[in-house]
């Protein structure tokens, strides 16, 4: 790439970002149509050298600066050297082989990949795009990956939501079939394509064996349980019981599935968390150890105060089938919602409820999910581990 013959687009303001997702309002509008993707030198109101980066005239988000370096070409050895360091901190300095199979590659500015997901699955790799600028790199992204993972399988895809906002057009291959992986010594299928995340939530990875040592003795109540992860990590290390609700009948069948290949005795019922709740409330039915993991609220930041006035709400019915002294691991994986914030809920559900609840541990993904110091919004996972009094 010649960087001096790149489009320059210029920034309203000569104060620096600050953060690499750069607004259409923050910039002036270029003369010339440049096709979403395009790699652009930014320029502050003074015309000095911000950064370079994708450019989407298209999208809310119209920069993605991805170095500040004026030197630095963003070409395809650019990409090829950022997959081959996010690959290293898995394998050298995580080990994360030794744990699992299943772990995220890349996570997008984490790893300084803006609009690049990649996650593990065994032999798979589930390859998600949320940008036009990572998708006009497909073929280098997919030949990198194949190099540090000659025996696996390649599926790519974007939500739709993603390609209508950043107006590029993404044929999906075929996605694998459900395949086995390992976590902490037992089995789980990971089904990519069939529409929960990107096959598998490997995200809560830990949480989930911080809970299951948590649980050990108790009754577990695995509310918006997905694959079942919770309740079968928590029965394998001694649970006496656990019930899994989800209201999807067929990630259910993952997660009974599941269960059976870990030799565990766990139920899972399909259901609307708050009739299921209000139906176990009525018949006077407790738990001991709760897992409250609702999917992303929203995506919109006008609506952040709606979200937290649903998980309040969750949270406050949760507590009345939670039994005293009881276990509440409460989540939210919406990254517009801080855990400031997050934190300020549980406090005001104590309230209301007139129960005292102990924080006992804040964590969020794995560190397989690095956040960047100037994008807290990857930092979407939330998991207080809390106790009721």
């Amino acid at each position: 790439m010649n960087t001096s013959s790149l489009p320059v687009i210029r920034l309203k303001t000569d104060r620096l970002p600050g953060h690499p997702w750069v607004w259409s309002a923050q910039i002036v509008k270029p003369d010339d149509r440049l096709p979403p993707g395009t790699v652009v030198d930014v320029h502050d109101a003074k015309g000095r050298f911000v950064g370079r980066g994708f450019w989407n005239g298209h999208a809310r988000v119209a920069l993605r600066l991805l170095t500040t370096d004026p030197d630095q070409a963003v070409d395809e050895g650019w990409i090829a050297a950022r997959i081959a360091r996010a690959v290293e901190l898995r394998r050298g300095l995580l080990r994360l082989d030794e744990v699992s199979d299943a772990w995220r590659v890349v996570h997008s500015e984490g790893d300084g990949l803006s609009g690049l997901v990649v996650d593990r699955y065994a032999d798979h790799l589930v390859v998600e795009y949320f940008a036009a600028g990572m998708w006009r790199f497909r073929e280098v992204v997919h030949a990198e990956l194949q190099k540090h993972f000659p025996n696996a399988s390649l599926y790519w895809f974007a939500e739709q939501h993603v390609q209508r906002q950043e107006s590029f057009d993404v044929r999906s291959n075929d996605a694998p079939a459900a395949v086995d992986v390992k976590e902490h010594g037992l089995s789980f299928h990971a089904a990519p394509g069939l529409g929960h995340k990107t096959g598998f939530f490997a995200d809560q990875r830990d949480n989930r064996l911080r809970f299951a040592r948590l649980a050990q003795g108790r009754r577990v109540l695995d509310l918006c349980c997905n694959a079942g992860g919770f309740a079968v990590h928590a029965m394998k290390a001694g649970a006496r019981s656990a019930i899994g609700v989800d209201a999807d009948a067929a990630i259910l069948e993952v997660a009974r599935e599941n269960a059976r290949m870990n030799d565990v005795e766990a139920s899972f019922e399909q259901g609307d968390v708050f009739e299921w709740l209000r139906a176990a409330i009525a018949r006077g039915d407790t738990w001991d150890a709760i897992v409250l993991d609702p999917p992303k609220l929203t995506r919109d930041r006008n609506q952040v105060v709606n979200a937290l006035k649903k998980y309040f709400a969750m949270n406050r019915t949760a507590l009345d089938v939670l039994a005293p002294g009881g276990i509440l691991l409460t989540c939210s994986c919406t990254g517009l919602v801080g855990e400031d914030d997050f934190l300020e809920m549980i406090r005001r559900v104590a309230l209301n409820a007139g129960r005292d609840i102990q924080v006992l541990h804040v964590d969020g993904a794995g560190a397989d999910h690095p956040v960047a110091s100037n994008v807290p919004e990857n930092r979407y996972l939330k998991a207080v581990f809390c106790r009721v009094g």
